[in-house]
């Protein structure tokens, strides 16, 4: 039976030294570190997304602006409050919900965050970085797989990672993120052929798919590292992930849950690449 990498208990003992960090950092230059939360419209998801961030927000001592645009809210708009927000002092990062309502170009909001208070990773100066193996804001859920990877002592170097997906949330900055650690990466999507043939030749495999349990045990090889990005809503309501736990969970080595896995490390690196932003710039 796998170890199951517990994704809370990792998150919390990050979250205490992101708050010590953040004392200091208060205590250095006598103002609280800032992170702009811009939620367009009344999608409920996100509404639970950014309810979770403002909370983990008041928990490390950082000082959350949340902002609340109606749905219907024109372009200028946005933009215009995007750009008041990087000319803001008290703002460190800034980070806009997605997705955005349809009539909105969230490539024109992205890039009007400036890359040192884009918290989210999206800037397409930091995902250039990244390409490059340079420092930069990591968009947030793959640096907390990394992180993961990391505490658990599970190597990468030389083995193969099969990522299943290629947003550019997850499945795109996934694969840099393990390339840079010199693993041999294969990305695979919708148009894959042979995907069961690609997956069960992983040692590590990273599922962000967004389709519940679409990973079962005939896909994975004995002994394989899974990584369970998803979240979804099984045919009983049930959350679930990307892999089906309950069979997959015999055959890997290690297995990330879902709840309880990935998700907690999501918000944690957000706050943590926050407080990069605002260190970086305390002359």
């Amino acid at each position: 039976m796998a170890i199951i990498i517990d994704g809370k208990a990792l998150a919390a003992e990050i979250r205490a030294e992101i708050k010590t960090r953040v004392a200091g950092y208060t205590n250095r230059a006598g103002k609280k570190i800032g992170l702009a939360v811009v939620l367009v419209g009344e999608n409920s998801a996100s509404q639970v997304y950014v309810r979770n961030k403002i909370k983990a927000c008041e928990e490390v001592g950082v000082k959350s602006y949340a902002f609340y645009l109606p749905s219907d809210v024109p372009q200028s708009e946005l933009n215009g409050l995007i750009a008041e927000l990087a000319n803001d002092d008290k703002i460190n990062g800034i980070l806009v919900q997605l997705p955005l309502p349809e009539h909105l170009d969230s490539e024109q909001a992205l890039k009007l965050i400036p890359t040192d208070k884009d918290v989210d990773g999206f800037s397409p100066e930091n995902v250039g970085k990244l390409c490059m193996g340079k420092n930069c804001s990591v968009a947030c859920t793959p640096y907390g797989v990394m992180k993961m990877l990391e505490k658990y002592g599970i190597e990468t170097k030389g083995k193969k990672a099969v990522v299943v997906g290629r947003s550019d949330i997850v499945g795109k900055p996934m694969a840099m993120l393990l390339l840079n650690a010199d693993a041999t990466v294969t990305i695979c999507h919708s148009k894959t052929k042979n995907l069961g043939s690609e997956c069960v030749a992983a040692d590590i495999i990273v599922a962000a798919v967004g389709k519940p349990k679409f990973i079962t045990a005939d896909m994975i090889k004995e002994g394989a590292v899974v990584i369970d990005v998803g979240m979804n809503r099984d045919e009983s309501g049930k959350l679930c992930g990307d892999v089906d736990f309950e069979t997959v969970k015999d055959k890997c080595s290690y297995i990330t849950p879902v709840p309880g896995g990935v998700g907690p490390m999501t918000i944690t690196m957000l706050l943590y690449n926050t407080l990069i932003a605002a260190e970086r710039n305390l002359h």
